[in-house]
């Protein structure tokens, strides 16, 4: 069993918040902590099960009328007239902890739910495992990243991580760590994304076309780290571009597929303003591209491209326990000048990452986050290059280079 670090922030929620709706991908272990936070005084229920849905779907109001006390509902994305019926009793009665939810789509892009939640309920995401979490480290990258004063590393014993690739081509579904060979994991993917298309989708929207959905995906595979561009994605598909986004939509509402925001100023920079696409779990990613062992993550031509992506997702899986409150970006300019995350805190402190598979680290490495603090001045906290070698190198009271394994490593 592995401690997950959303628990904390859970408890916190059900303690003060009538609503909440713990929602990420399949497979992540939701409904684990769904059953873990039921007691004695907590019914569970899944609308997974056929009787409990049809309830559901034949009287909503008098379904969740007929509940005795505090309830946990597990895939309530299979019901959305659920919502409305949970909204009209928590208006009546707002005590704290009374509905706590699980979905496997992202509730706030799908609009005919997420007008029903608005100020009535709190949003936690859980991700697939953290390598934090897998460890069992207290660890929080982010909380580091934004101290004050002499950057953290230095004063830890940080070094290489030998299975750094196999850390990336595994990802971090909980049912992949337990499997021993690539066949079987391969197996298990196959079947997850076969499940999800399928089912989940279908389930969220009514839509035709669900056979070039995973070419979709495949195709986002072999373009993650880079900018959506859907011009040339539609091109590939010989796809409609109105019809694409809607399917990639889909993909994001089902958490195969997430988006990472470019970071805007009004400081009159020329900035490229595309999102970058991120696959929510690098084993996944490696997996759509016929990557099924460490030594191929590590030599293939989207290596750089996989590094980052797992980099990226695990600086967003620190952001569901941080206590450090920072939204994450990319920064690009038109120029080419760029910083593969920028971590932003609501007083306007930033953070700038960026991410190198090579071990050598040169001065000529640290271009994009020098641009980023002459841009920004004193907002500037802390510039960190995160590489596959084993050295903490401060470049100076600002900058420095440090092992990948600084996400993760006590």
């Amino acid at each position: 069993m592995y401690t997950r670090s959303v628990i904390p922030r859970l408890a916190e929620a059900l303690g003060d918040t009538p609503v909440v709706l713990l929602q990420g991908a399949r497979q992540t272990g939701k409904t684990t902590i769904a059953r873990d936070v039921c007691s004695d005084d907590r019914e569970y229920l899944t609308l997974d099960d056929s009787a409990v849905l049809g309830a559901v779907r034949a009287d909503p109001e008098g379904f969740v009328a007929g509940l005795a006390g505090p309830v946990a509902i597990d895939e309530v994305q299979l019901a959305p007239a659920l919502f409305p019926a949970i909204k009209a009793s928590v208006d009546r009665n707002r005590e704290p902890g009374r509905f706590l939810l699980t979905g496997s789509a992202n509730v706030l892009l799908l609009p005919t739910i997420s007008e029903s939640l608005a100020g009535r309920i709190e949003l936690l995401t859980l991700w697939p495992l953290s390598q934090a979490e897998m460890e069992d480290s207290p660890r929080n990258f982010i909380d580091d990243a934004f101290s004050p004063g002499v950057h953290p590393w230095s004063q830890r014993k940080v070094e290489a991580d030998s299975s750094l690739w196999t850390r990336v081509q595994l990802g971090g579904y909980p049912e992949v760590q337990a499997r021993e060979s690539s066949r079987r994991r391969s197996a298990w993917f196959g079947s997850y994304v076969t499940t999800i298309l399928q089912r989940d989708i279908r389930a969220i929207a009514n839509i035709e076309g669900l056979a070039s959905l995973p070419r979709l995906l495949e195709l986002v595979a072999s373009r993650t780290g880079g900018l959506l561009n859907y011009a040339d994605l539609s091109r590939s598909l010989s796809m409609p571009q109105s019809s694409l986004k809607r399917y990639f939509g889909l993909l994001e509402a089902a958490f195969l597929v997430r988006l990472l925001p470019p970071w805007f100023t009004n400081l009159g920079k020329r900035l490229v303003k595309s999102p970058k696409i991120q696959l929510i779990d690098t084993g996944l990613a490696c997996s759509l591209l016929g990557i099924d062992n460490a030594d191929t993550a590590r030599s293939h031509t989207r290596a750089g491209a996989l590094l980052e992506n797992f980099v990226g997702m695990e600086v967003a899986k620190h952001a569901t326990s941080s206590e450090t409150a920072a939204r994450i970006y990319h920064y690009r300019t038109t120029s080419g000048k760029e910083v593969d995350l920028l971590l932003e805190t609501p007083d306007g402190t930033i953070v700038g990452i960026e991410v190198k598979a090579g071990a050598t680290v040169q001065a000529g490495d640290f271009s994009g986050l020098r641009h980023l603090r002459d841009l920004v001045g004193e907002r500037f906290r802390r510039g960190v290059l995160l590489h596959g070698g084993s050295d903490v190198v401060p470049f100076d009271k600002e900058l420095v280079a440090a092992p990948v394994s600084c996400l993760w490593a006590e």
